[in-house]
């Protein structure tokens, strides 16, 4: 292989690996023309809480497709661990009387349901080897559909809590600043770093990688890849309760409907950050930076695009994402032989 064709192979490669990073710049330069209210505080607070929600989804969902599985559950886990939350809060009516459960137990009940519905797309795909796609569509319904019959398809309002029934505190969980950075973002640092710490530097981490690159060579590595893959699906389903949560605390009410079409986004965010929907390949890092889907969102809100072309957009973004992936894999495979050809010939 020449010096130039080497040079050009070089620089499509980083091109694509850098896609992420050159649409946000591109999208930041183009919002920021159009709209004069883009780059203002306010509109960066709001962003941000955006983002933070998709940050927090994608999290869990790289985790899932490092594997070579994918979550398509998590929008709806996210809408009914938030009516449970919206539930406990207004208090459960047992041999009737009411009890009013303490802000803390409330959020671990609702992790725990995420982490149990989490567990049950882990142990479809992993123990009885439901194809992913179908299993975490199947929980996708089950979990809008025990939303809907909590609540009735009804809203629980005033999530505030009362002074007198020692439930009060739970909005700050999505309302509260520190450092003036609003609750979420810190939230969403904190879990990304740690999911990024798993899957950099710890042998679950490249347990997770190896599963996801050749799951037959990983098990005969020794590798228990079924319980590798329920931990990264539980891990999904505790990102989407904690993103349930979140919501119902900004809003202080909470919605069955809360999280639809949420896991778009969070696989766009994967995809365009670099991770293989194949397995193997991709980081933590990439699906964060990835989250201009949500500057994409915000910003054609702000520029007064129909909702109705935002969602085309988005489905555009996703297949040009998959498509840009599958690209990467090529070039980089022709890349790699041809540069492994001359001393192979060299050899013989």
């Amino acid at each position: 292989m020449t010096a130039p064709t080497t040079l050009t192979s070089r620089v499509l490669l980083l091109l694509l690996k850098l896609r992420a990073v050159l649409m946000l710049v591109i999208l930041l330069a183009l919002f920021s023309a159009l709209s004069p209210t883009f780059f203002t505080a306010n509109n960066l607070s709001i962003l941000a809480k955006h983002v933070s929600i998709s940050a927090l989804l994608a999290t869990g969902m790289t985790l899932v497709v490092l594997t070579g599985g994918i979550d398509l559950s998590v929008g709806s886990i996210a809408g009914l661990c938030g009516i449970v939350a919206g539930l406990l809060i207004n208090g459960l009516t047992i041999g009737g009387s009411t009890h009013y459960i303490p802000i803390p137990l409330v959020i671990l009940v609702a992790l725990l349901v995420g982490a149990l519905a989490g567990a049950c797309n882990g142990l479809l795909v992993a123990r009885f080897s439901v194809a992913p796609f179908i299993a975490t569509l199947g929980m996708l319904y089950i979990a809008r559909g025990t939303a809907l019959l909590l609540s009735n398809g009804h809203t629980f309002p005033n999530l505030a809590g009362s002074p007198a029934h020692h439930n009060t505190g739970f909005p700050a969980l999505g309302q509260s600043f520190l450092l003036g950075i609003p609750a979420p973002v810190w939230i969403a640092l904190c879990i990304a770093a740690l999911a990024a710490l798993l899957a950099a530097r710890t042998p679950f981490g490249r347990h997770v990688y190896a599963v996801g690159g050749n799951e037959r060579a990983a098990r005969l590595a020794g590798i228990r890849t079924s319980r590798v893959k329920l931990i990264t699906y539980i891990l999904s389903g505790l990102c989407a309760a904690l993103v349930g949560l979140i919501i119902a605390a900004q809003l202080e009410s909470a919605h069955p409907a809360t999280g639809e079409s949420f896991e778009l986004n969070a696989i766009a965010a994967v995809v365009l950050g670099g991770t293989s929907l194949m397995g193997g390949r991709g980081s933590i890092g990439g699906s964060l930076i990835a989250l201009v889907i949500g500057i994409l969102a915000d910003g054609l809100v702000m520029l007064g695009v129909s909702e109705f072309w935002q969602i085309v957009i988005k489905g555009i973004v996703i297949v040009l994402a998959v498509a840009v992936d599958q690209l990467q894999s090529r070039v980089q495979f022709r890349f790699l032989s041809n540069l492994f050809r001359p001393k192979q010939e060299a050899n013989q």
